[in-house]
């Protein structure tokens, strides 16, 4: 039985390690300050030079744990590492794919 993204949801809900990542104060003002539009070209850059190249960094540790708002929302949703993304999405470790940030 595949999952759906709100099965997904609800297992992160239930992961007390997922549950503790959530944003503070100077996250949203950094958000409100840059907007939404850089935060999504920041988050399309990281995925794409951390997640995409498995040469480029030990899997488990490319992401740091603070230092920006898009790093937070990646462990809280276990998008921050080809094992995470295999473990909880069911993505593949050799099949992640970028597309480009127009699409």
């Amino acid at each position: 039985m595949e999952e759906n993204h709100s099965d997904i949801i609800n297992r992160l809900k239930k992961s007390k390690f997922r549950n503790s990542f959530s944003l503070k104060q100077k996250d949203f003002d950094y958000i409100n300050r840059v907007g939404m539009d850089t935060i999504g070209r920041h988050c399309f850059d990281f995925v794409t030079k951390r997640l995409k190249d498995p040469s480029q960094f030990t899997d488990g540790k490319q992401t740091p744990f603070k230092g920006h708002p898009v790093f937070i929302a990646q462990h809280a949703t276990a998008t921050c590492c080809r094992g995470c993304l295999n473990k909880w999405h069911k993505i593949e470790k050799t099949h992640i794919k970028i597309q480009s940030a127009a699409t």
